[in-house]
This record gives structure tokens, sequence and C-alpha cells, in this order.
């Protein structure tokens, strides 16, 4: 079962705090079959919102007060072309893609404009209205495709947050044509600046991070579905992103220069063993 638990507390990976929100701390529990974490204690589903109640919180969005935001959207605008170039490449024509967690829709406005068919899910109400601004209309939850099947499912950096990860394949391998294209990217734990900043690794992001993965984890999670791993892909950009997150809970500032440095070495070592700061699964729907 995916939802296993991972209860015991001699399985504690590492404890981390919630630099965002609530400054609480959290034990990473490890499940040494699935090669993956979880969050503990987990929190109630009805108390999840509060913790992403937070100007900081990037992805729901549009702020470029920062230095750290600057870079994440100048990276961000880059990264929607490349990532659509990706998905262009594997399909024949552009038909239908669904975008859950889409955020404040960028993704969804550059694929509109490259004429895709686009549909998005997005639970925060602020990001919604940010996306509605700029004509992408997002629905709340999946209900309103339960009768519909797309070409393309994306979850960019979103399964971490899913409190049931078996409902939510469940759910996917529903929503998803026959031959269709899943593409999930989430961070990797595994990855050299994870190591390298271990409890202040931002990517953790405890509790809106429920789960933490591993190449090894998908294996396991996709197992004994209709889906099929055709492709890995990194995004090389986030461990410089993470990294100037990481010095800024670690040491109180940014320390931009070093920052880099870990980011540059964590891609450097990943060019050999694939353990990039974050990994972009791509899998075809076989049945």
């Amino acid at each position: 079962m995916i939802e296993s638990g991972i209860q015991n507390k001699n399985s504690v990976f590492i404890s981390c705090k919630d630099h965002t929100v609530s400054k609480e701390q959290f034990d990473l529990l490890f499940d040494p079959e699935k090669q993956m974490l979880a969050t503990f204690p987990k929190p109630d589903l009805k108390k999840i919102p509060g913790y992403y109640k937070s100007e900081d919180y990037i992805s729901h969005t549009d702020s470029k007060k920062s230095l750290i935001e600057k870079i994440y959207h100048q990276v961000k605008k880059h990264m929607l072309l490349k990532k659509l170039k990706w998905i262009e490449r594997k399909v024949t024509e552009k038909g239908t893609i669904l975008d859950i967690g889409a955020g404040t829709g960028d993704f969804l406005n550059e694929a509109k404009k490259r004429g895709w068919k686009v549909h998005g899910i997005e639970p925060d109400k602020k990001a919604r209205k940010r996306a509605l601004e700029k004509g992408i209309k997002l629905s709340v939850n999946s209900h309103n495709f339960k009768s519909e099947k797309f070409d393309v499912i994306t979850m960019w950096h979103v399964l971490e947050h899913v409190y049931d990860l078996k409902s939510q394949i469940i759910e996917l391998e529903h929503l998803l044509k026959k031959n269709g294209l899943l593409i999930i990217a989430v961070p990797n734990y595994k990855s050299y600046d994870a190591q390298y900043y271990e409890e202040f690794w931002a990517a953790y992001d405890v509790p809106r991070h429920l789960w933490h993965f591993s190449q090894q984890s998908f294996k396991h999670l996709f197992s004994g579905y209709g889906f099929k791993q055709t492709d890995l892909k990194p995004l090389i950009f986030d461990s410089f992103y993470v990294s100037l997150l990481s010095e800024k809970y670690k040491t109180g500032t940014s320390n931009f220069l070093k920052a880099i440095a870990i980011g540059f070495k964590s891609n450097f070592k990943a060019r050999s063993t694939t353990e990039y700061s974050s990994l972009v699964y791509f899998f075809r729907k076989s049945k």
C-alpha cells in the first residue's frame, strides 16, 4: 500500500523546520522498500491550507520584489518554453493538456499561445484569480473532468503536495487517454544539494511537501498501474534556486556566490549519477 504511513519513529531520516509559515518541527520518516520519505506528523487535511498562507509561497504569487523572486521568475519564463518543447517532441499533434496544480496559470498560458487546448486545477483561490487575469480559468478540483480524457497531463512540483498518493495515481490513470503522456516533476532528496544542506534543504519544505521522492520511489509508486516510464530529464536550474533558499535558511542570508557554487557542484555530480536536484519523469499510459 502506498499510504502505509511509515509511523516507526526509529525510521527518522532527518528532522527539519517549516521556515515559511509555522516554524514547526517535523520528522521525515524513511521507507526502505520505496526509498521514500514521509513528513511526520502528517497534518490534518483541514489544516493543510493554513500552511500555504504566506506571501513568501512563491508558486502562488507573481511577486518580483526580492532577488530570489526575480531569479525564480526569470528562470520560470525560460523553462516554460523548454517544458513545452519537451512535450511537443513526444506528441504527433497538439491536443488537450491538463495541468494539475497550475498555480497562477503561466504554463497553461504559454501552452495556449502555442495552440494547445488547456485545462487546469488549482486549489488556491488567490492563484486562480491571478490566472484568470491572464485569461486562464482554473478549476478548484478534478470534479469538472470526471468524464474527460486528456492527451497530456502535467504535474510540475505538485505530487509532493498530494495528500493521498494512491488516489491521485488512480485518478491520473482515469483522466489520461490511452498512449497519453504524463509528466511529473519533483525534488530529489538524493541530490548533492540535499545531502549538503541536510535539514536546511529548502526542497523539503515541510509540511507542504508531504512526500519526498527518489528515482526508486517512482518505480514502486507506479508499479501495477497502467503507466510505463519512457524518459527522465533534469531541471538543472532548481539546484541554484533551492541552494539560494537553503543558504538563507541555514545562515540568514542568501550567500549568492556560495549557493551558486553548490548548485554547480550538484549538477556536475549528477552528470554521472543522474541525481539532480529536481527530476522530470515521463510516462506513457499503456492501457
